[in-house]
């Protein structure tokens, strides 16, 4: 199989869509002619034409905006927001019509729609390129909420997600783009030449979504996590010498319950990780339903380990990031209770 990048994985979940489909059509700022910030489009306009791939203005409401009434004539887009922080002035059209056109139509209007996003910090972004807001969509009923971790999941997922007849937020943890990111900064960035899961099958192939990866088998501990929080949470096992099992949940909504549930019955104790802040994120609704599942098996307290309770800072960037230092002391504290 060839190696891929994350972002040529994107790409080519993209192309082979757009081969497959021709409702499929990709577009936002800069993707078409330029490629994308990130370059996850390049090559996509001069191979499909201006009007299966183009650039349009810069106004996220409008993006979106024209992709819903596009996916309720029978298209199938799949745009791209520049960075997650840039949401925000679409967000009406995402919660108000994207995510209830099924439900306020009884089933006349489905709204095939991929919203991609680069998400999450580690790349010195500062407080508007470096937030992760995913809590704000798997509150919304009506959205499937997607994070990949690595080239093969990201390919996948992505063909699965173009593939739904329903309204998907894809976020990609931008740190993640070209390697594996464990959180330590201060050490040269692997390649995803050199990691297994750069492995990605060519043509069409798909995951399920809802359905989470145990990365690590453990039975000590189970850690929940997903994008970039999946290797800082296998460093930190691992240098703490503790036997955790690790879980990458790919798919935050719908989420793989009986996979969690199984790992904590198991383990008797649960850490929760990610990039985004404490308060309400979606760690909050995970410790939840370990709680209401597990009551029973649980020896400690389901902890979390996120992001604080403030603006993503620039110049204080990695005592924000949930560091392997960090995640190792929950895991231990959480052992030790």
């Amino acid at each position: 199989m060839p190696r891929m990048t994350m972002i040529e994985a994107i790409r080519d979940a993209m192309d082979v869509m757009m081969g497959r489909d021709e409702k499929v059509v990709v577009f936002g700022e800069d993707v078409g002619y330029f490629g994308g910030v990130f370059r996850c489009t390049a090559g996509l306009q001069q191979k499909y034409g201006k009007t299966r791939c183009f650039d349009t203005p810069i106004s996220e409401s409008g993006i979106v905006g024209t992709a819903i009434g596009m996916a309720a004539y029978g298209l199938r887009p799949c745009v791209e927001i520049q960075f997650a922080d840039y949401m925000y002035p679409a967000y009406d059209q995402i919660v108000s019509e994207a995510a209830r056109l099924r439900y306020r139509s009884n089933g006349d209007f489905t709204c095939p729609l991929v919203i991609r996003m680069p998400t999450g910090g580690g790349i010195f972004g500062g407080q508007t390129h470096s937030q992760s807001p995913e809590a704000l969509f798997t509150h919304v009923s009506g959205l499937k909420t997607v994070v990949p971790s690595n080239p093969y999941d990201a390919k996948g997922l992505l063909i699965a997600a173009i593939e739904d007849p329903d309204p998907v937020i894809f976020l990609e943890p931008k740190r993640l783009y070209n390697g594996p990111f464990d959180g330590h900064h201060d050490r040269p960035v692997t390649p995803w030449s050199k990691h297994e899961l750069s492995e990605v099958p060519s043509g069409h192939f798909s995951l399920p979504l809802g359905k989470a990866s145990v990365v690590r088998q453990g039975s000590s501990i189970t850690v929940l996590a997903y994008g970039t929080m999946v290797y800082v949470a296998q460093a930190a096992a691992s240098e703490m010498e503790i036997d955790a099992e690790i879980i990458d949940l790919r798919t935050l909504l719908p989420l793989d319950l009986e996979t969690i549930a199984a790992s904590v019955r198991k383990t008797g104790r649960c850490v929760v990780v990610h990039e985004a802040t404490l308060t309400s994120g979606f760690g909050a609704e995970l410790a939840a339903l370990v709680q209401e599942n597990c009551f029973f098996q649980l020896e400690a307290p389901v902890a979390r380990v996120t992001g604080w309770d403030t603006p993503y800072p620039h110049a204080q960037e990695w005592d924000y990031f949930p560091g392997p230092a960090r995640v190792g002391r929950a895991l231990v504290e959480t052992m030790e209770a």
